[in-house]
């Protein structure tokens, strides 16, 4: 898109090459729009956020925006005519071949932060080298049977403990027994990721004793960890199973208080990419805009994650195209096949999808959703592709398995590694996550609407703000929170996980 929307257009022509413009305010029918030099009177009236025909369409056509192929017409459409799910579908049916076809680091160069100002954050540096944006106690536990359990010991503890360490927090679940195979591994391996993670100074686990997922096997899957900054034990065999916890928290934060913030660079910084509740406008203004930040972290050595696979689908050859090297570029295509066939394993089309409310907000076919969603990967290469459950390694573009779902993508990609996460959305939600969650508002209304859900308003390009100060300002804000400074999400209280539950239950 321009990098400077002129701010006197009520519509948005995004790629010369478009079928397709956008409209900035409600347009009336019979309105005249003057975009990109050619005068066009609206047949009907169309909501901000959706489209109208820039040429006319007969039956059949392809339809595209961003310069890409979004779907194809039901029916004529008149230019000028409303263009949504009456009159156009996806394209989308099955899982393809894919050839690879690099693209040179020239054509994908990154953003990148100015030399200049070497931005930093304050950081807990961590014994494993990585780093955390905040100083926590985590409790977790081992099945669902004792959540209630592991919440009470958190509040207890957090009320006891408050103002020695950066807080103490419980994420539960429902899950951890009548599992089987790969469904129980992956209820392991996502704690097991969790309990490791660089936020979380000192971990309790909480488990029942007769469980499937045994505190020892879950203990297997954390490897190497430090003694002095875990705790466990099973609630059958503790007398009073909520003074167990507070004494082991009690033990965890006379450690936990010793580590202090430092200086970090850029490259130290592990950031999430994560929307829900999108609109015609997250693919113009706010993933475009933390696009630029995945690119700037990338470029400075740090890790972008990017998530929900089902939302790629259609866009998935701009990711393969920056694919490190041929190894990379076949596991992106083996990740998003075997998307597509759990889809049709179980009966449904790989495009259901957009939702309501992204219907409702202008977007129309699921490659539409796809081609404003990948934005948020920026034009980093891609580096690495992590099944569930696993944690980045490498720096520069992650690609992550998991479902479009907020809770469940946003809690894979603390799993993996992001300490945190930037979360556009064109319709709101309070949601949050174990680590900060900087919610960006594609438009300026919502913002307005929900100050106490929002943390930055991207909608500000729209009125004229740069590209490169809209950036600028986000990027301050992400440093900011990683120092310590309190996301929505964290003022709100808000701070859930989901696990991704795949197989039978017994």
């Amino acid at each position: 898109m321009p990098a400077n929307p002129p701010t006197t257009l009520s519509a948005l022509h995004v790629d010369p090459t478009d079928d397709v413009a956008v409209a900035l305010v409600d347009l009336a029918a019979g309105a005249e729009v003057t975009i990109s030099g050619k005068s066009i009177k609206l047949l009907e009236a169309v909501t901000r956020g959706h489209k109208f025909a820039m040429r006319d369409l007969v039956t059949g056509d392809q339809v595209r925006k961003y310069g890409f192929v979004i779907g194809e017409t039901t029916e004529s459409v008149a230019r000028g005519g409303w263009v949504h799910v009456h009159n156009m579908r996806t394209g989308l049916a099955d899982t393809l071949e894919y050839s690879y076809q690099p693209i040179s680091p020239d054509d994908a160069s990154a953003d990148k932060a100015k030399d200049s100002e070497a931005p930093t954050f304050e950081g807990y540096r961590r014994a494993d080298g990585r780093v955390g944006t905040r100083n926590e106690i985590w409790v977790l536990c081992t099945v669902g049977c004792v959540a209630r359990t592991a919440r009470r010991i958190a509040e207890e503890a957090d009320r006891q403990f408050a103002g020695r360490v950066d807080g103490v927090h419980s994420f539960t679940h429902p899950f951890g027994c009548s599992q089987l195979g790969s469904d129980l591994e992956h209820t392991r391996k996502m704690l097991a990721s969790l309990a490791r993670h660089p936020n979380a100074g000192g971990v309790l686990l909480v488990g029942l004793g007769c469980e499937s997922l045994q505190m020892k096997w879950l203990l297997e899957a954390m490897g190497d960890i430090d003694p002095a900054r875990v705790r466990w034990f099973n609630s059958q065999q503790a007398e009073d199973e909520v003074e167990q916890g507070l004494s082991a928290i009690g033990e965890l934060v006379a450690v936990v208080e010793q580590d202090q913030r430092e200086p970090c660079p850029l490259s130290a910084l592990t950031i999430g990419l994560k929307c829900g509740g999108s609109d015609g406008f997250s693919g113009v203004t706010a993933n475009p805009v933390v696009g630029r930040i995945a690119d700037r972290v990338a470029a400075a050595g740090g890790t972008p994650i990017l998530t929900e696979i089902p939302e790629i689908f259609g866009a998935e050859q701009m990711l393969m195209d920056r694919a490190q090297n041929r190894e990379v570029f076949e596991q992106i295509g083996g990740l998003v096949n075997d998307f597509k066939r759990y889809f049709l394993d179980h009966g449904q089309p790989v495009s259901e999808n957009p939702s309501p409310g992204n219907i409702a907000g202008g977007i129309t076919t699921l490659e539409e959703k796809s081609l404003g969603a990948v934005q948020k990967g920026g034009h980093a290469t891609v580096t690495q592709v992590l099944r569930y459950g696993e944690r980045a390694t490498l720096p520069g573009l992650v690609l992550l398995e998991a479902p479009g779902n907020d809770a469940v993508s946003a809690t894979a990609l603390t799993a993996a590694g992001a300490t945190v996460i930037l979360f556009t959305t064109g319709r709101g939600t309070p949601l949050g996550f174990p680590v900060p969650t900087l919610k960006i508002a594609t438009n300026s209304p919502l913002a307005t609407a929900k100050p106490k859900w929002i943390d930055f308003d991207a909608g500000a390009l729209l009125d004229g703000r740069g590209m490169d100060a809209l950036a600028d300002q986000l990027q301050a804000l992400v440093l900011a929170t990683a120092s310590g400074q309190p996301a929505r999400n964290e003022i709100n209280d808000e701070r859930e996980i989901a696990l991704w539950k795949t197989g039978v239950t017994l």
